[in-house]
């Protein structure tokens, strides 16, 4: 709620986060509600606000390294809803 960056759409979640064993790597796994360009502009934004997100969460947590975070589309809260479509009709 704290990024003012445009490009990211509102209807932005993580859907999950997997993080390495030592704490230095993290894939955060996206969703975002929209079209192709939304979600690309999201990602985009998403990876420019990356060193303020890292030093927010350093801020929340207390680890001696805050992990790298890589971010990543995830498409399968779409799939799911397209596949509820074609069961139901």
């Amino acid at each position: 709620g704290k990024l003012k960056d445009p490009r990211i759409a509102p209807m932005t979640s993580v859907v999950d986060a997997v993080v390495t064993s030592d704490l230095k790597q993290c894939k955060a796994y996206i969703s975002v509600l929209g079209d192709q360009k939304a979600k690309e502009d999201t990602l985009n934004g998403l990876r420019s606000a990356v060193g303020y997100i890292r030093r927010e969460l350093a801020h929340s947590i207390n680890l001696r390294n805050t992990p790298e975070i890589t971010f990543i589309l995830d498409d399968s809260i779409e799939y799911g809803v397209e596949m509820s479509k074609k069961l139901t009709s």
